[in-house]
């Protein structure tokens, strides 16, 4: 395998997470005595340019088919977050009726709505089409496409010069990491800016955030080589912000370098010394981390085992992608935790994969009454624990697996 930005052979592994099912694949009844297909979960460190990738088994028109399943606007929090980007971007870039914000990765049109609300043109693509049609039910104008150079040049001719082209969560999704960037700067209006927001590897490695690894991400981003990626495709950094989203994010800020415009944010520079300091462009870095993540294995075993054996009851929230991927490497299936619960009505009373716990709705906890409550998407804990906080009444607990096992 070779690093499909700089080309280099990949020759340093940086974490084995064993053969895994794809994350989002979930299970009806029917399915549960059919075969399950299980592709390898590698992930690879470049030696040369420091970018981190899982190789591509799985294809990604196979992933983001009609069958998926993530709809962003099922938490509130995220919402908050998307309302919240758009008066900033607004107020910062004074963006208007005669802008254009064009969103890779719109989903259900969870953000564009807040910059229709304001008048702002807006155009979705979206490659997956039943979140696609939620989106145009909203009134947004959604391509139902993958993006890449091929759809940017057919934009790009058809007038669609965007003043913002965002990407939240979209840039570690794609495969051909090169032609996507490539496609952004042919439909970059002159003087337009692109805002991308990504989980940064510093605190996937930090933290020991490995079920932030599945399938679905091929790409672990660090602003050292992003950087590289976009310089390579003629698009220039003039700032960044580290933000808390899925337990730390970066937002980047690019601009044509033809673009004399914007001023540099010494934010850039001190980024890439920051990010330098821990060893980012090192590979002493990445070694260690499958021993991190064994421990992180081995406690929540432990912890869920002597549950069990004292017959408490653990059920799970949140049927996350990341969940299955902490589920499956740690062998976890319903024996251990009962069911998950789920707010997406289109996860609800499937099975995840591999595991087969059973994803049910909220109401099932309240009837059930279990001892533990494992939240699996950690990043929303917050949300997740003012929402369930009734389960205090029959003195149930809430557990988190990452970093290290914690009851609260």
């Amino acid at each position: 395998m070779k690093c499909r930005f700089c080309n280099t052979k990949l020759e340093h592994t940086f974490i084995d997470l064993v053969n895994s099912p794809a994350s989002n694949s979930f299970l009806t009844k029917e399915q549960l005595n059919e075969p399950e297909t299980f592709f390898p979960l590698k992930v690879f460190t470049c030696h040369n340019c420091f970018l981190v990738q899982v190789d591509e088994y799985k294809k990604s028109d196979s992933i983001f088919d009609s069958n998926y399943v993530y709809f962003s606007s099922y938490s509130k929090s995220w919402l908050a977050h998307a309302k919240q980007y758009t008066d900033l971007m607004v107020k910062r870039f004074g963006f208007n009726s005669q802008s254009l914000v064009t969103e890779i990765a719109s989903n259900d049109g969870y953000l564009l709505q807040y910059f229709k609300e304001k008048g702002i043109p807006t155009l979705g693509i979206e490659p997956t089409s039943n979140t696609a049609e939620v989106a145009r039910a909203k009134g947004i104008e959604t391509i139902t496409e993958f993006f890449g150079t091929k759809l940017a040049q057919k934009l790009a001719k058809e007038g669609y010069k965007s003043d913002l082209l965002l990407g939240n969560n979209v840039l570690a999704h794609v495969p051909d990491i090169v032609d996507f960037v490539d496609g952004m700067k042919l439909l970059l209006a002159e003087e337009g800016v692109i805002t991308m927001e990504f989980p940064h590897l510093a605190q996937l490695i930090d933290n020991i955030q490995f079920d932030t690894i599945y399938h679905e991400h091929f790409s672990y981003l660090s602003f050292y080589t992003v950087k590289q990626i976009f310089e390579a495709a003629g698009l220039e950094m003039f700032d960044v912000e580290e933000i808390p989203t899925h337990g730390g994010s970066l937002r980047i800020y690019a601009k044509h370098q033809e673009d004399k415009s914007k001023l540099i944010s010494s934010r850039v520079g001190e980024l890439v010394i920051k990010e330098k300091k821990k060893g980012i462009d090192q590979l002493f870095y990445y070694a260690g981390f499958q021993e991190k993540v064994m421990k992180v294995k081995l406690d929540l075993l432990t912890f869920l085992i002597e549950q069990k054996r004292k017959g408490k009851k653990v059920a799970a929230y949140g049927a996350a992608a990341k969940g299955n991927t902490l589920l499956n490497f740690c062998g976890i299936k319903a024996d251990l935790i009962n069911f998950v619960v789920d707010a997406n009505p289109h996860k609800q009373h499937k099975f995840l994969p591999a595991s087969h716990i059973p994803v049910m709705e909220e109401n099932y906890l309240k009837t059930q009454k279990p001892d533990f409550v494992l939240i699996l998407p950690w990043n929303l804990i917050n949300e997740i624990m003012n929402q369930l906080n009734y389960i205090r009444e029959w003195d149930g607990q809430f557990v988190i697996p990452i970093p290290n096992v914690k009851v609260l």
